[in-house]
């Protein structure tokens, strides 16, 4: 199905791996002009180059700590100008409430949610006065399925998802549409590494992680591009009628979850 997303121009967090990479990948195979931002500069690199040899677009890529306010406000800034913004950062931590101390709390917010509040506050602004323009928030599945074990992430995933329907609801007014992905498990690298010592540990074996989610739906976790084709229509004008929706990518479990 053809997006009409050729000549785009998109900004991407977290680009240089797991759903980010894959999203930058579904764009590219569209044909947008990508940014990518993330932390590790030799990661960014190789996923520019893998990008520009597969697909022929042109890549940037931005070397940034998305924890420091005045350097996420400055990307904004600088990329006032793009079609689309893919808030895709992370990094909070596991544990229940007793478990995490205030600074540990606070910096997994930092990089997730107010990261994505102050660029996505400089771009959304532009995006208003230009009168287009379309802002793809990836939260996750924590957001709807409330999880003590994972509480930090749980009300992080929940005012993201909050910014996402209040912002999207508004938006249209101003040419402007916000929605967001809520993902279950991805088979990520980072998953992998959190999932692999708990099999060592478990079965005695690392790289028999995948047993650990087979009671997800289709007995897998999803894969990075099937996250990635959901935000790629998401961006395009296929889904011009969306705004102030957060889909979850689950297959089905936060349903489950809920009944059983």
């Amino acid at each position: 199905m053809e997006m009409d997303l050729k000549g785009r121009k998109a900004l991407i967090t977290g680009g240089s791996k797991g759903i980010g990479l894959a999203v930058a990948e579904a764009l590219a195979a569209e044909g947008c002009e990508l940014h990518l931002a993330a932390r590790g500069e030799e990661a960014l690199k190789a996923a520019a180059e893998a990008l520009t040899s597969e697909f022929g677009v042109t890549v940037k890529t931005h070397a940034v700590d998305l924890t420091d306010t005045a350097a996420v406000e400055a990307l904004g800034q600088e990329h006032q100008y793009v079609d689309i913004l893919i808030n895709n950062v992370g990094g909070t931590p596991h544990g229940q409430l007793t478990d995490i101390d205030s600074g540990t709390w606070r910096a997994g917010w930092e990089t997730k949610v107010f990261t994505t509040i102050d660029l996505t506050r400089v771009i959304y602004g532009a995006m208003c006065e230009r009168g287009s323009g379309v802002i793809v928030n990836v939260v996750g599945l924590a957001a709807d399925v409330p999880d003590a074990h994972h509480i930090c992430a749980s009300t992080a995933n929940a005012a993201m998802a909050m910014l996402t329907r209040a912002l999207g609801g508004v938006g249209p007014a101003n040419g402007v549409r916000v929605v967001g992905v809520n993902p279950g498990l991805v088979q990520t690298d980072r998953m992998i590494s959190i999932m692999g010592p708990k099999a060592q540990e478990e079965l005695g074996d690392g790289s028999r992680w995948g047993e650990l989610v087979g009671h997800l739906p289709f007995g897998r976790a999803a894969y990075p591009k099937e996250i990635a084709d959901v935000v790629a229509f998401l961006a395009s004008d296929r889904a011009s009628y969306l705004s102030g929706i957060v889909i979850p990518i689950d297959a089905g479990f936060s349903v489950s979850h809920r009944c059983f």
